[in-house]
């Protein structure tokens, strides 16, 4: 009788629950990994905020379209930019911009958002990760997620020269960026 109920312990501790595995995967849903020589930065992006933004970036981060690119515009206390295949600030993908998809969310320490020009409907590949709280980018820029992980390696992303707008001399770059679903 000992012995079955020690088998019985042995199999119960062993059994899987049904659907963690779908559930691992449901959590890691809309999650980036984005690679730099510091460490990895943990994305959580927002569907619910910004779906067609939401989107892009994924569709981009599965054709591995940010692998290499570097973040040319970093301004410290504000927010470090990259997405632009050409480092200047001024490309982008070859898939069309996004409409406007402005919310009331703020944007704070950690929070990721869409570039774009003047024009309210010309974000496309580019994004910025905030350093702290800017106020005046509510409702003004899309929010597409928030770092729920490796906020100290966005601080290590080497600064620019903010009397050129955050330029950045031998820009730091992403490693590799993709779907945590995809790694």
């Amino acid at each position: 009788m000992k012995r079955l109920l020690v088998l019985f312990a042995i199999l119960a501790a062993s059994v899987v629950p049904l659907g963690s595995a779908s559930a691992q995967k449901a959590d890691l849903k809309d999650t980036l990994y984005l690679e730099t020589k510091d460490g990895r930065i943990v994305i959580k992006l927002r569907p619910d905020l910004a779906p067609k933004h939401v989107a892009q970036i994924e569709a981009l981060a599965k054709r591995k379209f940010y692998d290499g690119i570097v973040f040319h515009r970093v301004i410290g206390g504000f927010m470090a930019q990259t997405g632009d295949p050409t480092g200047t600030g001024a490309g982008g993908s070859d898939l069309p911009n996004i409409p406007a998809e402005f919310t009331a969310t703020p944007f704070q320490r950690g929070t990721v958002g869409m570039a774009r020009s003047s024009e309210k409907d010309s974000a496309n590949s580019q994004f910025f990760i905030m350093f702290d709280r800017t106020p005046s980018l509510d409702n003004n820029y899309t929010v597409v997620g928030e770092v729920v992980s490796g906020m100290d390696v966005v601080d290590k992303i080497k600064k620019g020269d903010s009397s050129q707008n955050g330029l950045v001399k031998s820009p730091d770059k992403i490693v590799k960026l993709r779907l945590a679903t995809d790694k």
